[in-house]
């Protein structure tokens, strides 16, 4: 049952990101090819493709914790035997869903206080744009939290074949 919510909420964590990102491709090159053809562009699209960024970079920032793919510094993770470094990931897991929780609480402060406030161009509520912090951060706990005996008991990642963390790295 866990395992067939978790395929499911991984499926549409991606079909998201895919949308916005292909969302904001069409935006700019529409909006470029329109400016160099007729001299004019539509005036919201830059604005519009600044917030799915927002959204992207939020809605993404689970997904990449899932696969390994932010920054770390794990020397001490390596010095450290078994148990010590057992204890170490415990530990980092609970700064990530701490961290993970306030910032859930600041979100979604700043998206009530300016949800009156509206965007210059498209005068869109702030509170939609700011609404990416509280989504983003619970997508990552819900990540965190598929990924975290794996993570705390052999300190391993999940893995994909559409996804490889250790391309970019070099690793």
């Amino acid at each position: 049952m866990i395992a067939k919510l978790d395929r499911g909420f991984l499926l549409l964590n991606r079909v998201l990101l895919m949308a916005l990102l292909a969302l904001m491709a069409v935006l700019v090159f529409a909006n470029v090819v329109l400016r160099y053809t007729t001299g004019d562009s539509v005036v919201w699209a830059e604005e519009l493709s600044r917030y799915l960024m927002i959204w992207l970079t939020f809605l993404g920032a689970g997904l990449v914790l899932r696969y390994g793919g932010h920054l770390a510094i794990d020397n001490l993770q390596d010095l450290l035997p078994g148990r010590a470094g057992k204890w170490l990931r415990v530990l980092i897991v609970l700064c990530v869903a701490g961290f993970a929780v306030s910032m859930i609480g600041i979100g979604t402060h700043y998206t009530l206080r300016t949800w009156a406030q509206t965007t210059p161009v498209m005068e869109l509520p702030f509170g939609l744009i700011y609404s990416a912090l509280p989504v983003g951060f619970l997508f990552l706990l819900l990540h965190l939290s598929m990924m975290l005996r794996g993570f705390v008991t052999e300190r391993r990642y999940d893995r994909d074949s559409e996804f490889d963390s250790t391309m970019s790295a070099g690793l």
